[in-house]
């Protein structure tokens, strides 16, 4: 058996003559997020293309002792990913294996990017059912996140996951399902990188659609007197952008096209009118506006007036209404600019309009008697704190599944499972990867978190968030203790296991054998910061 010094880290492959399966990594390689907020160094940097690859690099890290981190487009802004041992993407592990037309189950390698899905469900006359906001992630990223999308017809993207295969840390391979090692499932559907290495997965598409979208905007105290009954219900889909600062918000909803209105030319496709905020134009000032905003705070209100009147109209109450008709997979998507980091919530839906009155009123640090005054209770100042906009808000519903599909609620799924959930997604943009001056993301995201805390929230996984491991255990309960159980039984070294987990998930405690802790962060050229970690074992 090889040992460590014999893999040459600044090559890209090393067969292990033994077996004839390539190893396929190299060193010198920088891992960043995708908005820059945390980088890290990794020892090795794996690339694997078959099945035989993944669970030897799997066998290496537990023969040599190292950990092992799977990552794939790096979409979320906290530093889940980061590790200064063994990270592996399965970009070159992206096949779609088979579909099946009639029932529209497809099989997929896990490191298939959703852009690529979706064209592959698109040749065959299918599409996935719904969609966040953009396409980059991994579907297996995607899935071990949480991600969502925006419809009281949808929870989380994989309710629409039927089986996974599943690498563990003794290099062998399960299958999981709801009939088929369940526990397993419902742990690997939203495992958080924490159990193994997912490497197959079996998905539920849809026919293909198109949605036929309009947009508009209006002042958001009559989207409050509308939410209960008509906002979220007039359309298969419907997602809202709300200004705190002009007090309006953007509602698009799409539907569902009937395809012999398509077939028939009675609809037709139409792309949405560009405007200057989606050309080049439009970017370069808005992100210069941004950058200026870091040196006088104080501006920013008079920004996000001036670039989203540009966009929508300046008059409040006024509607500007826009719309097209798209394929689904495109119609779902929304550009997200700049680098930025993001705080996003999962609340009950009907208390939408209270937490953003009451984000509002702090934001705004209105007094009693000022026009739009409510009771926020949020027990920091918001004196002199100027944030971005808009604030992100989708609704999701996992009640709507029958009692069989719901074999596969993930244990760690933050939708609510009574009743209708609200994702609340505050951004605060990073001009040129410059995080904003005076502590300001810090000082919104505290009195945000403490806001949802206090309407019963709890955090996207992918997002930026402070909470303790012993929050996590209180509002997930018996799920949380399941999870856990399941992930230790799986991975009971610590070969999955880094800083990130141990501060969330697994609490105080005695390190595993392979757990990576986290030794030190430093400022990194582009404006992040650098995460270092080393092995437990290296530390104690």
């Amino acid at each position: 058996m090889a040992d460590f010094n014999s893999i040459p880290i600044q090559g890209w492959e090393f067969i292990e003559h033994d077996d004839g399966v390539p190893f396929r990594a190299r060193g010198l390689y920088t891992h960043s997020t995708w908005a820059r907020t945390f980088s890290s160094v990794p020892e090795l940097f794996i690339q694997p293309e078959s099945q035989e690859e993944i669970e030897k690099a799997v066998n290496l890290a537990r023969k040599l002792r190292r950990r092992i981190t799977t990552v794939g487009c790096g979409h979320s802004p906290s530093d889940m990913t980061c590790t200064s041992s063994w990270l592996l993407n399965l970009d070159n592990f992206n096949k779609v294996l088979s579909i099946d037309k009639e029932t529209g189950l497809c099989v997929l390698q896990a490191g298939i990017r959703l852009y690529d899905l979706s064209a592959a469900l698109d040749r065959a006359g299918l599409a996935m059912p719904s969609l966040g906001s953009i396409n980059e992630q991994s579907i297996a990223g995607a899935i071990s996140t949480g991600t969502h999308g925006s419809s009281l017809r949808h929870g989380l993207v994989s309710e629409s996951i039927t089986a996974l295969k599943i690498t563990l840390a003794d290099g062998k391979t399960r299958s999981c399902s709801p009939t088929e090692n369940p526990e397993l499932f419902r742990a690997a559907l939203l495992s958080l990188g924490a159990l193994g290495i997912i490497t197959e997965v079996t998905f539920r598409a849809v026919p293909v659609f198109s949605l036929a979208w309009e947009q508009s905007i209006d002042a958001d105290s009559r989207i409050f007197k509308l939410w209960d009954d008509t906002l979220w219900t007039q359309s298969d889909f419907v997602r809202v952008w709300w200004f705190p600062y002009m007090c309006r918000a953007v509602v698009w909803k799409a539907d569902v096209v009937n395809p012999e209105d398509l077939k028939s030319g009675a609809v037709s496709h139409r792309e949405p009118p560009v405007s200057y905020y989606d050309n080049w134009l439009g970017y370069v000032v808005y992100h210069n506006l941004l950058a200026l905003a870091r040196w006088v705070p104080r501006i920013t209100p008079w920004i996000e007036w001036f670039v989203f009147g540009m966009q929508y109209g300046f008059g409040n109450g006024e509607k500007t209404r826009t719309g097209a008709v798209q394929p689904s997979q495109k119609a779902f998507l929304m550009n997200c600019l700049y680098s930025q980091s993001v705080n996003e919530w999962a609340i009950p839906l009907r208390k939408g309009p209270e937490a953003l009155q009451r984000l509002g009123a702090w934001l705004h640090n209105l007094k009693p008697g000022d026009p739009g005054f409510v009771e926020h209770g949020i027990p920091y100042s918001a004196e002199g704190l100027w944030v971005h906009s808009p604030v992100e808000v989708r609704a999701s519903d996992s009640t709507v599944k029958t009692s069989a599909e719901r074999g596969n609620r993930p244990f760690l799924d933050p939708t609510r499972s009574d009743e209708p959930t609200l994702y609340l997604n505050a951004i605060m943009y990073r001009a040129y990867h410059l995080e904003p001056r005076n502590r300001a993301t810090e000082r919104y995201y505290e009195g945000f978190e403490w806001l949802m805390r206090d309407l019963g929230g709890k955090p996207h996984w992918a997002k930026s968030f402070t909470v303790s491991q012993e929050e996590f255990a209180a509002w997930y309960g018996k799920d949380f203790a399941e999870w856990k159980r399941i992930r230790d039984s799986s991975d009971p070294e610590g070969m999955f296991v880094g800083p990130w987990h141990r501060r969330y998930l697994l609490g105080a405690g005695e390190a595993l054998p392979l757990e990576e802790k986290e030794i030190g962060r430093e400022l990194a050229s582009n404006g992040g910061v650098r995460v270092v970690g080393k092995q437990a074992a290296e530390i104690f």
